[in-house]
């Protein structure tokens, strides 16, 4: 400060009252006031320190004013420290061939392209936001592809996921989750859920160690169709979708790992939606019980697991109520490999919502599919299906079809 270096000079005991003096402009100008009241300094002196003084006196208070403008501008953007941005963006051809000697119907030859992004946020320590938006051909819940179509024409966009996330501190791993969610339950395959459908509705998770045991659990209430009996607007009127699933993680082996586990999926006023079974089921009431298991082969050379489900529809009485899938799976390196065989009868399943890809779509199918991967760069990576269906219904009512199909994906991950 110049006002100290000045005042060393002066006098030793306008020295030692300066570096006595606290760093503030309201001691700094009494300070000089003093000095030159005992005379210490002249006039002149006094006029030059005064005018030294207001300067680093304004200094100190713009300094303070930009010092506060930052903290309030942090305050205001702190949610963005939070916050992570993610999606992806995949390119696709595919080719689907219904064999049918009466028609061609369902035949296609096709690129389509899939873009999501998501916006992800700590509200708090407790508590998570997300909304995701998506590609779509249309509102459909199992597919966010767009096939490239009419004239370069702009493409829609879909609210895919916009929920809530409560994962109290006082109990960790308990996640009481609202709103269009992901599925919050564990699927080891897709004859029962569309791995695109993202359900909507409350729901609960929870995950515990016990003595290396680790237990999981879920259950949920889901919105399906507001007043679809045209009844009334009360809840008991709603199409609606109970869940409840518990399941167990372990291993046996130093080269095992097991994952088993049970589901429940019970469906309120399903006789009277028509938009359940439009795609192949002949009956109009579900409850469908779930068995799921997978295998982790760690001691071999190539990592493998071996994974399964069973589901039986106890509402069905016509015999078609069963479905099953069993498959392999790996990674080396760069490369991925999955197969699987599934034969999923006509009321086995919740048509609406089962894979959408396999037999068009459809149940009352059986057949393989098969998956192929490789990482080209990190987030980077290039993919390829082919289902072999054959199909009790396939878009031709009571007529039997092998539905086959191909997919070759180009996907990035950003």
């Amino acid at each position: 400060m110049r006002l100290v270096s000045t005042l060393t000079g002066v006098s030793l005991t306008g020295m030692m009252l300066a570096l006595s003096a606290p760093a503030s402009a309201a001691v700094d100008a009494k300070l000089l006031e003093m000095l030159r009241a005992n005379g210490s300094i002249n006039q002149a002196q006094y006029s030059e320190l005064q005018a030294d003084l207001a300067k680093e006196t304004k200094e100190k208070v713009d300094q303070k004013a930009q010092a506060d403008r930052l903290s309030s501008f942090e305050q205001k953007v702190a949610w963005a420290a939070k916050t992570q941005i993610k999606g992806d963006v995949r390119l696709r051809y595919e080719d689907v061939n219904v064999d049918n000697p009466r028609s061609g119907s369902g035949n296609q030859d096709r690129e389509r392209v899939r873009a999501r992004v998501g916006f992800y946020s700590e509200i708090n320590p407790q508590v998570d936001a997300g909304v995701r938006i998506a590609t779509g051909s249309s509102a459909d819940g199992r597919s966010t592809n767009q096939s490239l179509d009419n004239y370069f024409e702009k493409k829609s966009l879909w609210v895919d996921l916009a929920y809530l996330d409560w994962h109290p501190t006082a109990i960790p791993n308990l996640h009481l989750i609202g709103g269009k969610m992901q599925q919050p339950w564990v699927s080891m395959g897709d004859i029962i859920w569309d791995s695109d459908l993202n359900p909507e509705g409350v729901a609960v998770t929870y995950k515990t160690n016990l003595g290396g045991t680790e237990l999981f659990g879920s259950a949920g209430h889901y919105m399906l169709k507001d007043n679809v009996d045209g009844d009334g607007v009360q809840f008991k009127h709603d199409a609606q979708l109970y869940h409840g699933q518990l399941g167990a993680r372990f291993a046996p082996a130093d080269t095992l790992k097991l994952t088993v586990g049970g589901s429940v999926y019970g469906y309120d006023n399903d006789k009277e939606s028509a938009a359940l079974r439009q795609f192949g089921n002949t009956t109009n009431e579900f409850n469908l019980v779930e068995g799921f298991g997978q295998i982790d082969f760690t001691g071999f050379a190539i990592p493998l697991a071996a994974y399964g489900q069973f589901v039986k529809n106890t509402e069905s009485t016509d015999g078609e109520d069963k479905g099953w899938l069993a498959g392999l799976k790996t990674k080396v390196g760069a490369w991925s490999m999955d197969y699987n065989y599934r034969d999923v009868q006509r009321n086995a399943v919740v048509s609406a919502f089962t894979d959408s890809d396999f037999g068009n779509g459809f149940t009352g199918a059986r057949g393989h599919k098969f998956k192929v991967g490789y990482e080209i760069d990190k987030n980077f990576a290039v993919g390829a299906a082919y289902l072999m269906a054959k199909t009790d219904r396939s878009q031709l009512p009571n007529t039997d079809a092998d539905v086959d199909t191909l997919q070759v994906d180009l996907e990035a991950k950003f």
